[in-house]
């Protein structure tokens, strides 16, 4: 069982200043009861301190602590990938990767790949779980540049997102939010089978592509707004909340963004949101979920 630690500004800086604080840290991660070959599984090995490899004695396998992970064959100082996840997990406005650049001496091209594979790892880490209780669901949009990059662009659209929020007492639980082409019964339902435990509650409003829950194995709390009392905003108080505090931050921070990666920017909005109350755990966690997530190419990030 993984076991997260409190962690405070000056402890990172204090215990993560070296490549080998950090190489260190990565191989407990990876290897929690101690060195296991992924080839043989036999428990020996060597280090090769040049290399910074570790060398089976049995089957003289080498595994590398970043091998399989999002920083998979990276080039850049673990001591900068650590506080790349620190810097983007430490801030609820997160950081763009112009600020990260500037902050780690970077290029911006690298900044902006190093950013989105720690999102790709929030994405897997969240992808794990599926919502409980009564489930909130209704469609925002987002506007975003249609040309440039997350600083800058002309022209814009609405993308269509729908928003998933878990809820129990009136509290909220735990959001999800899916970029969709269209809000039609075919996506409602793909994000319902993969994002909802079966049997739950799902409250939407009137809209047409919602009637698909009373086709699947989920109860259908369905709001008409037309000639009701409250309006949208108070029957689905969570989603319109969710919704609006996400656009503040795409704006505030990122000024757009492209809609090819609107997707990644919303996991991010997202992951953090679901760890409100383990502030002090955030840099902890996400490491984790960065050594257990698949890594990913800048070619498939940008294809």
């Amino acid at each position: 069982m993984v076991t997260y630690y409190n962690m405070s500004f000056f402890e990172f800086q204090r215990k993560y200043n070296t490549e080998e604080a950090c190489r260190d840290k990565l191989f407990h991660i990876r290897w929690q009861d101690g060195y296991v070959c992924p080839r043989c599984g036999n428990t020996t090995y060597y280090f090769h301190s040049t290399r910074k490899l570790y060398q089976c004695k049995e089957c003289k396998y080498q595994a590398s602590v970043t091998s399989g992970t999002i920083m998979h064959k990276t080039r850049i100082p673990l001591v900068k990938w650590f506080w790349a996840i620190y810097l983007i997990i430490s801030d609820k406005r997160g950081i763009s990767a112009l600020e990260l650049s500037k902050k780690l001496e970077l290029r911006y091209a690298t900044a902006w790949e190093i950013l989105h594979k720690i999102r790709k790892a929030m994405k897997d880490r969240d992808s794990q779980y599926k919502l409980l209780g009564v489930i909130e669901m209704d469609e925002t949009f987002i506007g975003s540049p249609s040309e440039g990059n997350e600083n800058k662009g002309r022209g814009s659209e609405k993308v269509p997102v729908v928003v998933s929020v878990s809820t129990n007492d009136d509290k909220m639980l735990f959001a999800k939010m899916q970029v969709v082409e269209s809000v039609n019964m075919k996506e409602i339902e793909k994000i319902i089978q993969e994002s909802i435990t079966k049997g739950e509650t799902i409250k939407t409003d009137g809209l047409q592509a919602y009637k698909i829950v009373e086709k699947l194995e989920y109860t259908h709390d369905r709001q008409i707004i037309a000639g009701s009392e409250k309006k949208a905003h108070e029957l689905l108080k969570w989603v319109h909340i969710i919704a609006g505090n996400a656009k503040a931050w795409i704006g505030g921070t990122f000024h757009g963004i492209d809609k090819k990666h609107l997707q990644s920017y919303l996991d991010e909005f997202c992951y953090r949101l679901n760890r409100r109350f383990f502030e002090n755990q955030l840099f902890d966690r996400l490491l984790n979920a960065s050594v257990l997530s698949k890594g990913i190419t800048y070619a498939e990030l940008t294809g």
